[in-house]
Order: C-alpha cells, then structure tokens, then sequence
C-alpha cells in the first residue's frame, strides 16, 4: 500500500480519492475548501490538509485532479505547493484535463528537485470516477509510470502510457475532439427523427446496432430527446477542452474546422444558461431554435 495524497475534491477527484482509501492506501487529501476536504474523510478513512504543501510533505505519489492550467500552477506552485513539499524520488501524476503545455512546465518543474512528472488525464466522467472505471492516458517516463499505474488502477479500467511528457493531455484533446462531433452529429439525427414523427424506440434499436452505434447514442439519446441534461460532463467544461485542443492544434498547424464549428454550438448553449448542462445538450437549441 502506498502513502499518497490527493488534489482536488471535485466531482471527478472526490471519489477517485475515495477508491484510493478504498483500496487500502493511506491518503491524504487537500481542496481549496477545506470543509470539502473535511467532508471526504468523514465518508473515507484518510486525513485532511491546509495546503498542498503539508498534503504532499512525505507522500509518494501526489495525485491532482483540478480545473485547469491556472488551478495547477496554484497548487503546485509557490511556498505552500505540492512541489515545495515533495521529496526526492516521489512522482506527481496529474488527473487534470489541461494543456501540453503545462504539463511539460510541470516536467522540468519537478525534475530540477528529483520529483517525476505523470501527466494522466481521464475520461469516463462523473460516472466512471464514482464507478471506479476511468480511462487513464498517460505522458511522462516508463519507470515512474510503471510505479504508480497499480495504485492509479485503483479508480481506473485502463492506463495506457502514450509518450512524453504532454503525450497523455494530447491524446485526451484528441479524446474530446471525437466527442464533441460525434455529439453534434447525433443531435441533427435525433431532432430529425422527432420532426419527422419516428418512433424513437424502433429508430434507435435499428441504428444502434450497425455502424451507427457509439457509447454517446447508447448512453445519451433518451435523455437528449426528452431534453434532460442536468447529469454528466458540462459544456463549460467541454469549451474549456476544446479550445485548449484548438491551441494545440494552431501549434502544429491541424485544422480542426469541425472543433471550430461545434465549439461554436456549444456556445450558443451557454448562452441559453446551459454551461452546467451535460454535452448532449448540443440537442437543445435544434429542438428549440
């Protein structure tokens, strides 16, 4: 069992923290709330910190699971930061959908104090992080991979290591890039098949078992064309992904005009007041333009 400590109590990073404890590690946990992180150690067995400085001071490896570029460099960074109280030989494997561009910063960062670098983004969601079956895509060097990935398997189904240090936040642009338009592409099919007066049921049972099919239609359609979206990924969260995938891809000259054109749906919801709304959303202003 390893001693570990966990950044972030959100919705992904409460319960991913909570399988950690789970599986027996001794577990540390720090947010910026410190009554969130008092929260979780009355559902799980572990101990509360006040700063990721004394939330890192020992541990072996120090997961992270935070909002963005900005959050990271708050917790990782300065007197009271994770990497002012890492040791030696001690890995930090970072959860959080960010930039290449902060996870190389975060590499040469933790490498200058003899401190490794994961970056580990996830997918599965809200419901793969309370269910324990997150797809973990990893950048940074075999050895200390090789270290944290079994007890990173404890909230996780897949680990894969992709490359260098950037590799796993790469892949996850590539990861939401694939989302974001197959998403927008099943909404015009949903809001057709509801214009035109199909029995939905019938429709989907006929799709859904050919070249159609995907874990978004699966998953997703009931609830799109019942027009629920208060569950799973939000749209927030999803225009932050793509405009991060957007910059990357500017840096190796990718067009991405169907990233461009979705990214723009998904502003129109927003401005409907639907940046809490799940992905799926993108439905909405078709069957209420």
């Amino acid at each position: 069992m390893a001693k570990v400590a966990f950044l972030g109590l959100g919705v992904m990073g409460f319960p991913m923290a909570g399988h950690l404890a789970a599986k027996g590690h001794d577990v540390t946990v720090y947010n910026r709330t410190f009554a969130k992180a008092e929260a979780w150690t009355r559902k799980h067995k572990g101990k509360a910190a006040k700063t990721p400085k004394e939330a890192a001071a020992g541990q072996e490896i120090v997961f992270s699971c935070v909002g963005d570029d900005n959050h990271l460099r708050a917790v990782m960074f300065g007197e009271n930061g994770a990497l002012a109280g890492m040791a030696k030989g001690a890995i930090m494997y970072d959860n959080t959908t960010a930039s290449a561009d902060i996870a190389r910063e975060l590499h040469a960062a933790a490498k200058k104090i003899g401190v490794d670098f994961i970056d580990a983004p996830v997918s599965g969601g809200q419901a793969g992080a309370e269910n324990g079956q997150l797809t973990v895509m990893c950048g940074g060097e075999q050895a200390p991979f090789d270290k944290a990935n079994p007890v990173a398997m404890s909230y996780a189904k897949a680990i894969t290591l992709i490359g260098p240090p950037g590799s796993g936040q790469i892949t996850k642009m590539m990861n939401q890039m694939c989302i974001a338009g197959l998403v927008q592409t099943l909404s015009e099919a949903l809001n057709l098949g509801q214009r035109a007066g199909l029995d939905m049921d019938k429709v989907m049972a006929a799709i859904s078992k050919g070249a159609a099919q995907s874990w978004q239609m699966d998953n997703r359609w009931q609830n799109m064309i019942a027009g629920k979206f208060d569950y799973g990924f939000a749209v927030d969260w999803m225009r932050k992904d793509l405009g991060i995938a957007m910059a990357e891809g500017k840096r190796w000259k990718a067009q991405m005009p169907v990233v461009a054109l979705v990214d723009q749906f998904y502003q129109r919801v927003q401005e409907r007041g639907g940046g809490r709304w799940d992905t799926s959303s993108l439905i909405q202003p078709l069957q209420k333009p």
